[in-house]
């Protein structure tokens, strides 16, 4: 079957076609100068295939979560680590939901890295989950410079990875790149290079008329088409469009964007003599401020969507897996029983330097077997009680200080929950008076094989007042818990 989605109209009115299911086989590169009409292109292409294809977002405006309430898309706020965004991201493959990524409030260095960790995310599926999906990226030299900028070298690397990734190795995983640029000049052109579909917009730019006159295979002196062009015209090309350049007015869209474009309006007459009174008296607090609108769904909403979905719809006439028996277990049973699944999970080979993704999919599965209780803990309350687990505190609990372990646990809520089991850790064996744990030790509690990620975890927790670390005249490391006031016995960090 092909599907045809309607663009809008070329010359002479006739309507503008692309086609689909070759649009997801060759990919599509969209540039123009601010204002040309690129993300009403977009939402064009968006709203026209969203019955037929899921559609992911990478969204660095925050433009494009109106589509949410229209047509169901998810919104995914990036607020979570980039671990969190990943399982999302495999969730949003998973369950083919429809998704907006909105990094709308991050700075550039904070855009690169949660989106890299959501297409990586996408990309890493396991092969069953293949399905075919727009990713659609808006302002893509962003997240694919061709040349270092602002942002840290780490950041830039990991993000124009991910891209590369996306439209160099995507197709077979069911993946289609659509990448929207203001400058091709700004693209890094191994991402840009791997698009056959084209649709080139207004442009004044010598270097980028030039460069898109190339891609569409035009002559130097035919790229001047670029600068006459008016807003959302486009020059488009490609297997999924036309087989010579034709241009295409964009049509209507149902949806609209949270910022438009600003309209001119009379200036309010105002007498001078009152400037000092409107600009400079004191603020009483009343003055309007900018008012930021919720987000259509937050990321533990969608976490919570997401993990209630069934995997596929040939599951839906089998039987769901009856979690909601009456327990009629205390809080105190209830942690028991999790602690207990925790520990049987963890005595697996390799599972303590598993992802705490892996872990919490393992972990979900593990208490719906259990059936002791109706709904299993969240992501956040997982990973609390991972860093107990790792902790191993179950050993020596008889003989540790109430009080004093409950002032450990607050000061651990204090760093970052992945270092949580660390602290732990070293509080554990500082109250029952045990040498300082080893590097592995230390490591295997963060959920990594090296020795030296464990030094540099120390470090961190010295540098911040939490401990501090001091060697006897043999070599044996003393760890000193300065808000306990306790340390631990002298012990061998190898």
């Amino acid at each position: 079957m092909t599907v045809s989605i309607d663009l809008g109209t070329i010359k002479l009115g006739q309507p503008a076609h692309m086609d689909l299911e070759e649009l997801l086989a060759t990919r599509l590169l969209v540039q123009g100068n601010s204002g040309s009409g690129k993300s009403h292109l977009l939402r064009r292409l968006l709203e026209q295939s969203a019955k037929w294809v899921q559609q992911i977002v990478i969204d660095p405006e925050g433009d494009f979560v109106t589509l949410a309430e229209k047509y169901g898309h998810a919104v995914v706020d990036a607020v979570g680590t980039e671990a969190d965004l990943s399982m999302i991201a495999a969730r949003v493959r998973q369950h083919r939901i429809s998704a907006v990524l909105n990094l709308e409030g991050l700075d550039a260095d904070r855009q690169m890295r949660a989106a890299a960790a959501f297409l990586n995310g996408l990309f890493d599926i396991d092969r069953d989950y293949w399905y075919p999906a727009l990713v659609v990226v808006d302002e893509a030299q962003l997240f694919a410079p061709a040349a270092g900028g602002e942002v840290s070298e780490e950041a830039r690397r990991t993000s124009l990875a991910a891209m590369t990734n996306l439209m160099c190795r995507g197709r077979k995983r069911g993946l289609a790149g659509v990448i929207a640029t203001q400058r091709l000049a700004k693209l890094a052109k191994n991402v840009a290079a791997e698009a056959s579909n084209f649709l080139m917009g207004r442009t004044f730019l010598d270097i980028d008329m030039a460069r898109a006159a190339d891609l569409l295979g035009l002559e130097r002196r035919q790229a001047e088409t670029f600068r006459n062009l008016d807003r959302g015209h486009f020059v488009a090309l490609g297997p999924a469009l036309y087989r010579r350049s034709e241009t295409v007015k964009i049509g209507a869209v149902e949806t609209s964007a949270r910022s438009s474009s600003p309209k001119l309006m009379p200036m309010p007459e105002l007498n001078r003599e009152n400037f000092d009174d409107l600009l400079f008296k004191p603020g009483t607090g009343d003055e309007p401020r900018r008012a930021i609108a919720p987000p259509t769904q937050t990321t533990e909403q969608v976490l919570h969507q997401l993990a209630t979905l069934r995997l596929d719809e040939k599951f839906a006439g089998e039987t769901e897996p009856q979690l909601d028996l009456d327990p009629g277990i205390s809080a105190q049973e209830r942690d028991e029983i999790l602690h207990a699944i925790l520990v049987d999970l963890l005595a697996e080979p390799e599972a303590a330097f598993q992802p705490v993704s892996v872990l919490y999919q393992d972990f979900q599965v593990r208490c719906r077997i259990d059936k002791s209780f109706k709904t299993t803990p969240d992501l956040q309350e997982f990973r609390q009680l991972l860093a107990v687990a790792r902790a191993g505190v179950d050993e020596i609990e008889e003989s540790l200080d109430e009080d004093q372990w409950k002032q450990a646990g607050t000061i651990a809520d204090q760093l970052p929950e992945d270092m949580r089991g660390v602290y732990l850790l070293l509080s554990k064996a500082a109250l029952g008076k045990k040498p300082c744990p080893t590097n592995l030790e230390l490591a295997t509690a963060y959920g990594t094989r090296s020795p030296s990620r464990a030094r540099f975890l120390l470090t961190y927790m010295e540098e911040r007042g939490f401990l501090v670390c001091a060697n006897d005249l043999r070599g044996n490391r003393i760890v000193t818990l300065k808000d306990l006031g306790i340390q631990t016995e002298p012990g061998s960090p190898d």
